[in-house]
């Protein structure tokens, strides 16, 4: 668009300075006034030959030669270079979209991000450190030299067909952070009816809206108001605890993460205590939490616990011994 803008304003600067060229030199020479002098230059530019405005002094006319000579071939250049540059705009941007439609329905077991607000940008930023495919839905034009690596879908995300078209039936969930909570709530309704297995994250602005979204179909709503109060009083009464857990769950930290790890249908490691399945010594990961497959959550699990199919592990440790621990969830092998 910058570069598109950039054209443009030479193409316009070019006219411009050949049209104030002849308008000069018919007022210096022929001693017109401002109107019958842009007239004539215009006239002439343009190869219409309509009729001279005076009658023409011999000066005037050699000034009319190199005029047409000289500016007629300057107009024409600038007038081209607009037309290329509108038509290759708008083929660009043809391609561009036919080239983002297909790599939309390429994807699966996504994500849709509504909305690419303050908090959207935030979300896509994590998902783009933890490499997961996703793809942003907003109504508003984005500059897409900031955004080279995101997939931006411009349209409403409260119609059911944008939707479609950012592939909810094969995605793995949505996240809805419009501004209006009648945004969401619409979000909400329309995704839930197009997947019905879909995983739904709303934002709530009104503490309100957070029952009726939870109504309408969102597996989980997030107040960031309230969040923002909890975490902003947490930080005065409990510092340490609060910087700890930032730097656990910090993207692209290297040095300590904490991770949920599916235990999948297959793993050897089902029906092993904690202690048997090596995790602490051999591997040095710290077992948090088990979430079970009930939904019930055993937190600080001793090593006589026994790790079921469909439970998550809530670990802590390093990347690479979490990424370790998470091949063994899914083999049974380090």
């Amino acid at each position: 668009m910058e570069e598109f803008s950039k054209k443009m304003f030479f193409v316009l600067a070019l006219i411009f300075l050949i049209i104030a060229f002849g308008t000069l030199g018919y007022m210096g020479i022929e001693g017109w006034n401002f109107l019958d002098s842009v007239y004539m230059t215009v006239i002439t530019l343009s190869t219409v030959g309509y009729r001279e405005v005076h009658e023409l002094s011999m000066k005037g006319i050699v000034f009319t030669i190199f005029l047409i000579v000289g500016g007629v071939g300057v107009m024409l250049y600038a007038l081209g270079t607009g037309a290329r540059a509108i038509l290759e705009g708008e083929l660009k941007e043809i391609f561009g979209r036919k080239k983002l439609e297909k790599r939309i329905k390429e994807l699966s077991g996504h994500y849709i991000i509504c909305g690419y607000g303050r908090m959207g940008k935030i979300i896509s930023k994590e998902l783009q450190a933890e490499r997961v495919r996703f793809v942003v839905v907003d109504k508003a034009p984005v500059s897409l030299e900031e955004n080279r690596d995101v997939l931006i879908l411009l349209g409403d995300a409260t119609q059911d067909h944008v939707l479609k078209e950012a592939g909810i039936e094969k995605a793995r969930g949505l996240i809805s952070v419009l501004p209006t909570d009648a945004e969401n709530l619409f979000v909400v309704l329309s995704a839930r009816g197009l997947n019905p297995g879909l995983l739904i994250v709303a934002r709530a602005v009104d503490e309100d809206a957070e029952q009726k979204l939870l109504r309408a179909g969102a597996t989980k709503v997030v107040s960031p108001y309230h969040l923002g109060g909890l975490r902003m009083a947490h930080t005065v009464l409990k510092p340490t605890v609060v910087d700890f857990i930032e730097f656990a769950t910090r993207s692209g930290n290297i040095e300590l993460q904490m991770q949920e790890i599916g235990i999948q249908e297959g793993s050897s490691l089902i029906g092993l205590t904690l202690q048997e399945c090596g995790i602490g010594e051999g591997l040095g990961v710290i077992v948090v939490a088990i979430k079970q497959s009930t939904g019930d959550t055993k937190f600080n699990p001793t090593f006589r616990s026994t790790v079921k199919p469909g439970d998550t592990l809530i670990v802590l440790g390093e990347v690479a011994k979490l990424k370790g621990f998470e091949e063994m969830a899914k083999t049974g092998r380090s």
